[in-house]
């Protein structure tokens, strides 16, 4: 069963755009110890939501996790996964949203602002699909 994630980026340093045209690249750059931790709890096969940090603030593709969660080449210390592009989502899915649906309350992207993987449990997984038109598979 695969695991479902949001990863956050800033789109000025790496945006949906960047992946979509790259259709693969190895995540890293995230330093805070529990995103790394959740970054190599990761395996291939797990999906991911990718998020615009700065003015959108608002979830904006698919993709699909390659790897199983590694040492970063640059820093052992860390750890990173390989993704691919799966889609840019339908309808953008707003912080402002995610936020005003109580079902998401618990969620660390609306509890834990500054963190950059946060996974998401299965039925929110689907509930964010939804909001943002793609359909349940």
């Amino acid at each position: 069963m695969p695991a479902y994630w949001i990863l956050k980026t800033d789109p000025d340093t790496y945006a949906l755009a960047d992946l979509q045209r790259e259709r693969k690249t190895r995540w890293d750059g995230v330093a805070n110890p529990v995103a790394v931790r959740h970054l190599r709890s990761m395996r291939a096969g797990d999906r991911a939501l990718i998020y615009h940090t700065g003015d959108e603030k608002a979830i904006v593709g698919l993709a699909r996790i390659t790897s199983d969660g590694y040492p970063d080449p640059k820093n052992a210390q860390l750890a990173v996964v390989d993704l691919e592009f799966e889609s840019a989502v339908p309808a953008p899915v707003t912080l402002a949203a995610i936020k005003s649906d109580p079902a998401f309350k618990g969620l660390a992207l609306v509890r834990q602002g500054r963190l950059s993987v946060v996974p998401v449990p299965e039925p929110l997984w689907g509930r964010l699909l939804g909001m943002a038109g793609i359909p349940a598979r």
